[in-house]
């Protein structure tokens, strides 16, 4: 009996030692949206450069919602967010934000990241640029009527160079300044072509720079900032727009894991970081 006893003592405390052993059950996979699509409107430079190449799988995997991209000019996306054609806006152009948030289209905008501008042109450098301040060096283009090429399809660069022409009181003419009307790659292109000087910000040069001969001629400047805000649609206003979608990928830019992807990215291929994550700050940081 003793023997009995000490046999079905062991059978017991293997048994209860297997429950306490089972495997800890995987994680769940993040339940399915009831609208699992969401719209991005968002700047050429974002996807030119490959920063939501970085972003957007870790985002789709984390929520379930899938984006759909539609990488334009800044004005071309604050006007779609106008219109209540995307759900949430990831733009760089302060000024004219502003202006949709105040029409009431888009509702918490949100600082995210920077990065700069700069002027690139010809190695040969036939306007004598390279170490002037942005005004003085658009002041040369012009007085050399020397070849600059515009993104001219108003977009947040495009805006930001309107500005600094303005800034110098010297007005671009033909035939020597083009207008590309297309995107920030596209442009840089154009410009290695004519030989000519063009404006980009730095992330979309950075990764274009091997099919390029084009060299930075003017940097640091502090009006060549390139500040980038997300921002929702305002469902008030547009009844079809993903709230939630808009929302969870605004929260989502705006996290530490995010925050962290950003301020890494391009380090290891270029040896710097092509942005600069900034949530929390505002622009009154940048003294805007």
């Amino acid at each position: 009996m003793k023997k009995l006893f000490c046999f079905c003592l062991l059978v017991i405390l293997v048994a209860l030692t297997g429950c306490g052993a089972q495997p800890a059950a995987a994680p769940k996979a993040p339940s399915a949206p009831a609208n699992a699509n969401v719209i991005l409107a968002t700047t050429t430079s974002t996807q030119d450069s490959g920063l939501l190449d970085q972003l957007l799988p870790v985002f789709e995997k984390k929520t379930g919602y899938k984006v759909k991209t539609i990488a334009v000019g800044t004005g071309q996306a604050l006007a779609m967010g106008t219109k209540g054609e995307a759900d949430v806006l990831l733009v760089h152009a302060p000024a004219a934000e502003k202006k949709v948030v105040e029409s009431g289209a888009a509702i918490n905008r949100k600082l995210v990241m920077h990065n700069d501008f700069i002027l690139v042109g010809p190695a040969s450098d036939t306007a004598k640029i390279k170490g002037r301040t942005t005004l003085d060096a658009l002041k040369a283009i012009a007085g050399k009527q020397a070849v600059f090429v515009s993104r001219g399809d108003d977009s947040g660069t495009h805006k930001m160079e309107l500005s600094l022409w303005k800034s110098a009181a010297s007005k671009p003419e033909k035939p020597w300044y083009l207008e590309a009307g297309a995107g920030m790659g596209q442009t840089l292109k154009i410009a290695d072509e004519k030989l000519g000087y063009t404006l980009t910000d730095r992330a979309t040069y950075l990764a274009q720079k091997k099919n390029l001969k084009l060299a930075i001629l003017v940097e640091g400047d502090a009006k060549l900032l390139n500040i980038y805000h997300v921002m929702e649609v305002n469902p008030a206003k547009f009844a079809k727009v993903n709230q939630a979608g808009a929302k969870a990928f605004s929260d989502f830019l705006l996290s530490a894991e995010a925050q962290q992807l950003i301020a890494a990215f391009g380090k290891d291929k270029y040896g710097q970081p092509l942005f600069f994550a900034d949530a929390g700050k505002t622009e009154k940081d940048f003294g805007y």
